[in-house]
């Protein structure tokens, strides 16, 4: 019963994995004296017993153990490389380097590996040229028939050569943690956003999980979703959103129509497939399995709708003709009867031997971002983007840079429809237990707080030249908001909105207004002419036309409407 992250991640166990070795503790060196040694060789044994579990938490209780016998003699290699692992296993890697460089200078051979994990202590660290020296002196160690080892220790020396060109050219911007109102002293990861950027929904693997279970795969509690909203004050403090998305298994965030009307979201039943739900007023429908031309019998983990809902890029682990391995990017459209069409890989110039995951479509409906773990990475997963091209095919995906990626994983970004904002999930130093939501605010926009609270990362003396930047992408795309109403009464009204093509007659989307709040939000890419269209049975039709022209850049457009209720 595979985690929605876990599923996105486990490639990782090869290529990035520390197969580290369970070296033995010989208590008669590590013997400095009789006051505390019985205390301490208890905590070694008790460490070493959550060392062989191979999970985080049990990681984290080793490392507990360890650090306490580690005050008896801290000068003792085969300790110091033991609590070196732990916290490359944990979150903050980069703490590793002391202990596994002092590991090192007290014994050069205390175990096998010691050369690849002080070479990943020093790629967490961005001391790129110490760690490449370290993987090329490990290889020498290794035999012919160690292919395994020999694969993983080359992709760790590729990741520190892109990442030495990366952080050469950074990328101008501000990336915070988005607060204790958001994240936890937990996991929370995969942030979705509404096109107003006033909602978001987000997984979370807290204590107040609905059946307040743990999954027996890695102890943490089961994934669940969450919500919070933003006002003049900020994000509000996140809630549970309850037990009609939340089950007793794992449920967690994929997709949110820019409308905010639609949720696709991971379960991990018995196969582990991504499900629909629809708001209607204030409350979510209980979630309904997409069909089998999107959910295979291999996982799907990961999706994004299109500005008008009807096209699907998803990720799935399933083979065809064009998969070169991993977890791949694939394509459905639904047809006016609302059916969708069977998947096709979207090709290899963009899916890898490697795994594409967390893919978010832009609302230009030609942007499309992802994260993998292929061979531009600098580190785990990176962000990376593509486009659509006038062909049908997709451009060469790029590495949109440092320090938005970084050595570990970097991964769910959601660029903001006005630009100006991104979201995603990362592992940073800042981080409050886990792996945290951060928000990313790229120096032409005006960062809300004071810029010296940051975890500011400025790579250039000219913070308004964003044109040199290559992590953000400029959509063309009109935001479209309002509030429906009974034009005597003043009471918001659910309305069903029909948006054309005016130039076609041609109906493109449909979306909804909120019953109870009467808001609606509608997208419209660059390069048409309009006429939405408001109806409810009980009043007279509305029709408004908008002009958005090709050339044209981001815009918001308030359009309330007030309907006439049809004669009696």
């Amino acid at each position: 019963m595979k985690s929605f992250l876990l599923l996105l991640i486990i490639a990782l166990s090869f290529a990035n994995g520390f197969s580290q070795q369970n070296i033995g503790i010989d208590f008669e060196k590590f013997y400095s004296g009789e006051q505390g040694f019985k205390e301490a060789k208890k905590m070694i044994k008790e460490g070493d017993s959550h060392f062989i579990d191979n999970v985080k938490t049990s990681y984290r209780s080793a490392l507990e153990d360890y650090q306490k016998a580690n005050e008896y003699n801290s000068n003792y290699a085969p300790l110091n490389y033991k609590i070196g692992v732990c916290y490359l296993k944990l979150l903050y890697k980069s703490f590793s380097l002391p202990y596994l460089e002092k590991a090192y200078k007290l014994d050069k051979n205390v175990s096998p590996d010691i050369l690849y994990q002080l070479g990943k202590a020093y790629h967490y660290n961005y001391q790129f040229e110490k760690a490449i020296e370290c993987f090329s002196n490990y290889r020498k160690t290794l035999a012919a028939s160690q292919s395994d080892e020999l694969k993983k220790t080359t992709i760790a020396m590729n990741e520190c050569f892109n990442g030495k060109e990366l952080i050469k050219k950074p990328i101008h911007c501000y990336i915070e943690n988005m607060s204790n109102h958001i994240n936890s002293h937990f996991s929370e990861y995969s942030p979705l956003i509404s096109a107003d950027e006033k909602t978001m929904l987000f997984t979370s693997r807290r204590p107040d999980t609905k059946g307040s279970a743990t999954d027996p795969e890695d102890n943490q509690y089961f994934e669940d979703i969450y919500e919070s909203h933003r006002n003049n004050d900020g994000w509000s403090v996140a809630n549970n959103v309850g037990k009609t998305l939340n089950s007793k298994i794992h449920d967690a965030t994929v997709s949110l129509s820019p409308d905010g009307q639609r949720l696709i979201l991971f379960r991990s039943d018995e196969e582990g497939d991504l499900f629909e739900s629809t708001f209607d007023g204030s409350t979510w429908s209980v979630p309904q399995r997409l069909p089998s031309n999107i959910n295979s019998a291999e996982k799907e983990c990961s999706a994004s709708y299109s500005s008008d809902g009807n096209t699907l890029y998803f990720t799935s682990y399933r083979k065809d003709l064009d998969s070169k391995g991993g977890c791949d990017i694939f394509v459905c459209k639904r047809n006016q009867d609302g059916q969708w069409s069977e998947a096709h890989n979207i090709g290899n110039t963009v899916n890898t031997a490697y795994d594409e995951v967390g893919v978010y479509l832009m609302p230009d409906d030609k942007t499309l971002y992802f994260s993998s773990n292929n061979s531009s990475s600098m580190g785990g997963f990176d962000i990376f983007r593509t486009s659509l091209q006038s062909n049908g095919t997709w451009s060469k995906p790029e590495n949109i840079g440092f320090p938005i990626n970084t050595p570990d994983d970097d991964m769910f970004y959601q660029l903001t429809a006005n630009g100006k904002h991104a979201y995603y999930s990362s592992v940073r130093n800042d981080s409050y237990g886990d792996q945290d939501i951060y928000r990313i605010t790229y120096l032409d926009a005006t960062p809300s707080e004071d810029p010296k609270n940051l975890t500011a990362s400025i790579g250039t003396n000219d913070p308004l030249a964003t044109e040199k930047s290559n992590s953000r992408t400029s959509v063309n795309v009109s935001l479209v908001t309002g509030i429906a109403k009974d034009a005597s009464t003043k009471q918001a009204l659910g309305l069903k909105i029909d948006v054309y093509d005016k130039e076609t007659n041609t109906k493109i989307q449909t979306t909804t207004s909120n019953s109870i709040t009467g808001r609606y939000i509608v997208l419209l890419p660059a390069g048409k002419n309009y006429k939405l269209i408001f109806s409810n049975k009980s009043y007279l039709d509305q029709s408004v036309n908008f002009e958005y022209k090709k050339n044209m850049f981001y815009q918001e457009v308030e359009q309330n409407v007030n309907m006439a209720k049809l004669p009696d």
